[in-house]
């Protein structure tokens, strides 16, 4: 049986796939910032901050990055909060 894919909102209405998340940090370490501009040049990075200051970069296996406004502890506890629900009792 096929479940559904979980989706965790990385703000704005904007929703990333949970099962392709390698990781969630924030944008202000040089190597962060060195994917991002390596995600730019090769057409792989997805702005999701409509224009907002980045606070934190989605690393995906697919490898695409997606930068959101939100705090990376914000989607951290959407994230964990998914699957404490999913958890069967």
């Amino acid at each position: 049986m096929l479940s559904e894919p979980r989706l965790i909102n990385i703000g704005f209405g904007n929703i990333v796939a949970a099962n392709r998340i390698i990781a969630i940090v924030a944008p202000d370490s040089a190597p962060i910032k060195r994917i991002i501009q390596e995600a730019r040049d090769k057409g792989a990075l997805i702005d999701a901050t409509y224009g907002r200051r980045t606070r934190a970069v989605v690393i995906t296996d697919s490898g695409h990055v997606v930068l959101s406004a939100v705090q990376p502890e914000t989607v951290a506890h959407r994230f964990t909060t998914r699957e404490d629900e999913e958890a069967p009792a």
